[in-house]
């Protein structure tokens, strides 16, 4: 018999056989659950050796974010659904335009609630994914794909690098041939898994671990967090809004009673209300501040408190 062909799936990480379970269906629920928790520390670990990696997409990120490009996160399956729960947080969570952080999943919206596997498949559908949504040389394109060999993704960003685009490729196979197709390749080994194949569960929580990483250190580096608050925030419902008043009250050193007027003089704008209550300007004023140094905060009330 010949060689194995490198597409045989038997020969990918994440489709190993885990010795560590392979008597799973013979344990009792706790000690399955122990495994499960077990192979989750593995993934965590993995994600250690690639913060570098990490912390590099994340600079990337904010250096687009800055130049007005967006982030689009594209993935199949599993590593789709994630895709697009970041991007999905990103609006509520540091207050980005919902144009400028998209997912794209192999099979469309309707792949988020039911499964579409054969999507995955389609390259050309990849490609003319990113090409409806016009992506070019001023955006970065994330791929996501446990494998590191889904076709969908690959093409979609092999289409990026072409329009130049910047591109980052997350997945749980190192040397994979998403490695290739982009300019960090992040690439935490997870392992086989818990149940032979089933990537929703190890490296499902790396790329959620890494993407999480990503997003929340450029928001950081772009001033979405001050100190460790969300001060780009919105306000869309009453535990949110209760945040906020904190959040000002935390910021400013004041009780919550002035924190709530400042952010309802403020219109809700967290920055804003903070910036009027440390440096004592006018709301409108401090909205102008805050407007001339791209919605950093620290810099802003920085600049002000050497003024006074």
């Amino acid at each position: 018999m010949g060689e194995p062909s490198r597409d045989d799936p038997g020969l990918w990480v994440t489709e190993g056989v885990n010795p560590r379970t392979v008597d799973l269906d013979q344990r009792t629920t706790l000690e399955v659950v122990r495994a499960l928790h077990a192979e989750d520390h593995i993934a965590v670990r993995a994600v250690d050796a690639v913060l570098g990696q990490v912390a590099a997409a994340a600079d990337l990120a904010a250096d687009v974010y800055r130049r007005g490009g967006r982030w689009l996160f594209v993935g199949a399956g599993t590593s789709g659904r994630i895709a697009a729960a970041e991007a999905a947080e990103c609006p509520p969570t540091f207050g980005t335009p919902a144009e400028r952080v998209v997912a794209v999943i192999a099979g469309g919206p309707g792949a988020l609630s039911l499964p579409a596997e054969g999507a995955e498949d389609d390259a050309e559908a990849g490609r003319s994914d990113l090409d409806a949504l016009r992506v070019g040389a001023a955006d970065l394109v994330m791929g996501m794909t446990a494998s590191g060999r889904t076709p969908y993704v690959l093409g979609a960003l092999r289409h990026a690098r072409a329009t130049g685009a910047c591109t980052v490729g997350i997945t749980a196979s190192p040397a994979s041939p998403l490695a290739r197709e982009v300019d960090i390749a992040i690439e935490p080994c997870t392992g086989p898994e818990a149940v032979l194949g089933s990537t929703r569960l190890k490296a499902g929580t790396a790329e959620k671990l890494i993407a999480n990483m990503i997003t929340t250190a450029a928001m950081v580096r772009l001033g979405g967090v001050y100190g460790n608050l969300m001060v780009g925030m919105h306000t869309t419902n009453r535990k949110l809004r209760q945040r906020a008043v904190r959040i000002v009250a935390l910021a400013a050193g004041t009780e919550v009673g002035p924190a709530r007027l400042a952010l309802e003089a403020a219109d809700g704008d967290i920055r804003v209300a903070i910036c009027h209550l440390v440096l004592g300007v006018p709301v409108r004023e401090a909205a102008r501040r805050l407007a001339e140094r791209g919605q950093n905060l620290r810099t802003v009330l920085t600049q002000g408190s050497s003024r006074m």
